[in-house]
């Protein structure tokens, strides 16, 4: 019996993200609607990149639970020379990979993977580092920790974690800003380099 087209090839369902700032400005993008993916909202997007508007220019950036890669892509957007993209739900990293080749966007890289496995098989080090994974698996500890050999000097490190969560970092991190609104709590870390008596 044959099936209705209506059955065939249902596309999965997607939502919709906009850049706010730099060269795509305004450029409306798809994402994936997977379950727990929660792209980090305008307002918060507009003062993180407020906060990092003048470090971006020519930087190396890490989206390590890219999601929908709306921060990754906002960087891009604002002068960010690369963007390495770590996703590990096949759907959502497709997507991005989609919303990259319609923006023709040079510097980007998709990489659909674990967070943890990612930076145990990289050299490479970063000039800024947006760390926001899904909140339900408390993930935060693990990657902060996991990062520290993959940060430049003075290295820029964002995080988003639900208010009130504790976040202990290594000493010679320095919060360098902090704003809660809602539910969710901003941080941006400068890591500086370690000495001999961090240890």
């Amino acid at each position: 019996m044959a099936r209705s087209s209506s059955h065939r090839s249902t596309p999965p369902p997607r939502s919709q993200l906009r850049i706010i700032g730099g060269q795509w400005r305004g450029r409306k993008l798809q994402f994936a609607a997977v379950a727990g993916l929660r792209p980090t909202g305008d307002r918060l997007r507009e003062t993180l990149f407020n906060w990092l508007q003048c470090s971006l220019l020519g930087t190396r950036c890490l989206d390590l639970f890219a999601g929908s890669g709306a921060l990754g892509l906002e960087a891009l957007s604002r002068g960010a020379t690369s963007v390495d993209f770590v996703e590990l739900n096949a759907q959502a990293a497709h997507t991005l990979k989609e919303q990259l080749q319609l923006l023709g966007a040079f510097g980007a890289q998709v990489h659909n993977c674990k967070a943890h496995d990612f930076l145990a098989s990289t050299s490479k080090r970063y000039d800024i580092v947006f760390v926001d994974p899904p909140f339900a698996d408390n993930l935060w500890q693990e990657s902060l920790d996991a990062l520290e050999s993959h940060l430049a000097p003075e290295a820029l490190v964002y995080v988003e974690t639900p208010r009130n969560t504790a976040l202990p970092t290594p000493p010679h991190w320095q919060l360098d800003k902090e704003k809660s609104t809602g539910q969710v709590c901003m941080r941006l870390y400068h890591c500086a380099p370690s000495r001999p008596d961090d240890h």
